[in-house]
């Protein structure tokens, strides 16, 4: 054991796998640890692949089905198969290049087929078809697909500003409907409220009516209960003709003019009474009637 004499060491890391040559050709695969091989033997440790997760960005140009031109950047991970480790070491020069060609490759021949739009909605649906025919190709190497990400859309420039205008405009037309639903319902709102209100109007109009009838009713009976020989036309009279100069007497008092002008003659007060009467009758007969 003292003569053994080595001359190559070589260290394999943790989630790494080695590979191992005896005279050039594939010996073995070599777990994570410290060798140390004799010459004589011809054997070597001629290289290392790491099985951990790898990230490859990879961005392409392409074209929608309505001819606008985008750039997309997906992301790919992947890793090595332990297992197949052998394969991975020597079946693929540069694997980072195999897998830019194979993602350009199914990119570019799904992309055509939607338009712009329909490329936003499905950019899931188009990473996972690249996925499953990446994974085919990139098995067959000793590599693993994990996961494929379009992280990003970018359309060209001018597009893109186009595409901004519509949003924006289409947003300020819905501005305008909604603005012209709430004016519609102001409106709206205000009629039903100056309906109400003139209901509202003609109802107290008529109580007032009705009332002003009323009362008058009990005066008339009243006054001719207590004072014999007075007839209901008498009691009348005397009542409207009261009201007229009462109505004279507030208008004096609550205009700004002090001074007001009443035709007057030996035969006005008969003629005053007979106007009152006949206006308050044609008045208040409709109101008992719609009462």
């Amino acid at each position: 054991m003292g003569n053994v004499m080595f001359s190559f060491c070589g260290c394999v890391g943790q989630s790494s796998v080695g590979v191992v040559e005896r005279w050039g050709k594939f010996d073995r695969l070599a777990e994570p640890g410290c060798y140390g091989f004799n010459p004589t033997d011809g054997v070597y440790l001629v290289g290392k692949l790491s099985t951990r997760l790898h990230a490859l960005e990879v961005r392409i140009d392409t074209k929608t089905k309505d001819n606008v031109f985008v750039q997309l950047l997906c992301s790919i991970q992947y890793r090595v198969v332990k297992e197949n480790a052998q394969d991975a070491f020597y079946q693929l020069a540069n694997p980072t290049e195999q897998i830019q060609s194979y993602v350009f490759h199914e990119i570019r021949a799904h992309v055509p087929r939607l338009s712009l739009d329909e490329l936003f909605e499905q950019k899931g649906e188009v990473a996972q078809a690249v996925l499953l025919e990446l994974a085919k190709v990139m098995g067959a190497y000793g590599y693993r697909m994990e996961h494929i990400l379009v992280v990003d859309i970018i359309p060209d420039p001018t597009v893109r500003d186009a595409m901004t205008q519509i949003n924006a405009a289409q947003k300020l037309q819905l501005a305008s409907v909604y603005r012209g639903e709430a004016e519609k319902i102001m409106l709206v709102k205000k009629a039903e409220a100056d309906a109400e209100a003139k209901y509202l109007g003609g109802v107290g109009v008529a109580r007032q009516r009705q009332a002003i009838t009323n009362g008058l009713r009990e005066n008339i009976l009243d006054f001719s209960y207590k004072v014999e020989g007075a007839s209901s036309k008498d009691v009348m009279d005397l009542i409207l003709l009261t009201q007229y100069f009462d109505t004279i007497r507030d208008v004096g008092n609550s205009s700004k003019n002090t001074t007001v002008f009443i035709p007057h003659g030996p035969g006005y007060v008969g003629e005053i009474t007979e106007q009152i009467r006949k206006g308050r009758m044609e008045a208040v007969v409709p109101a008992n009637v719609n009462a």
